[in-house]
């Protein structure tokens, strides 16, 4: 059977998966999931960058198909960022961020893989919940990011936070200003997370001039990203419930090819 790539835009987790099971974890019984198989990696990509073919369209979970991913990415608002844009960035520190739940909700952990000047420099993971959900993962995940661009910005560097979140940023950089100016309320319900979401806010407001919190697509291989995540994993693994430096011992270089090799999330 020749090999297919699945594309989730939405779903537990998005990203492209290479088996089936692990994008069915990501859509079945997740209110409007968007998925999709492609015959070759490449196209895969393509599609999930939101540079396919207008024509193009995506299963849902009920079997109905949805625009193409070109409308759909262009209508939240958020932009992504790809490896090579973000290579070109002349940023001092670039912070990627990531959050897994096994199932969801379950098992939660955080990730983060800090890039200073071009190379990769610290590894945390950690915030360990035995009964979270992706979406808090992923924001303790940005939140403690923000903590170290705060650190940073304050030596003077300039700082990008790259999370594959959409929620996350949305959250923090644009839903969060309207729902503080009504009380912390909004009309359709409940805001979920919303303690840690105050939190993040606040330290948002003070330091959005001097830090950029960017969107990268998960799972296609920026190897931040991939970093990031497999320390979400190895949070879960190892229920890690502070947030701990991976890599403590600074005279040993990391040996990236052994942690990509890992499984993902």
């Amino acid at each position: 059977m020749a090999k297919k790539f699945y594309v989730v835009w939405q779903g537990r987790k998005t990203g492209i998966f290479n088996d089936w099971a692990t994008c069915k974890q990501q859509i079945e019984k997740f209110s409007g999931a968007q998925y999709k198989s492609f015959p070759t990696l490449d196209e895969a990509q393509e599609a999930f960058s939101g540079s396919s073919s207008s024509n193009s369209t995506a299963k849902s979970a009920s079997g109905t198909t949805a625009s193409g991913t070109k409308k759909r990415s262009n209508a939240n608002g958020v932009k992504t960022y790809t490896a090579k844009e973000i290579d070109a960035m002349d940023i001092n520190t670039k912070i990627y961020t990531d959050g897994g739940c096994e199932p969801n909700p379950g098992k939660a952990g955080s990730g983060i893989a800090v890039y200073r000047d071009e190379k990769i420099d610290e590894l945390w993971y950690g915030l360990f919940n035995s009964y979270g959900t992706n979406n808090t993962a992923e924001l303790n995940a940005l939140h403690y990011a923000m903590r170290i661009a705060d650190h940073e910005s304050k030596q003077g560097k300039s700082i990008a936070i790259f999370c594959d979140s959409k929620y996350s940023i949305q959250c923090i950089t644009q839903w969060a200003a309207g729902w503080q100016k009504k009380g912390w309320k909004k009309p359709s319900g409940e805001i979920k997370n919303l303690e840690l979401i105050k939190q993040m806010f606040a330290l948002y407001s003070a330091i959005k001039s001097k830090v950029q919190i960017l969107h990268v697509n998960g799972h296609v291989g920026v190897e931040g990203n991939e970093l990031a995540d497999r320390m979400s994993i190895i949070a879960i693994d190892k229920k890690e419930e502070g947030f701990k430096l991976y890599n403590e011992d600074k005279s040993k270089p990391i040996d990236l090819k052994a942690l990509l090799s890992l499984r993902n999330g």
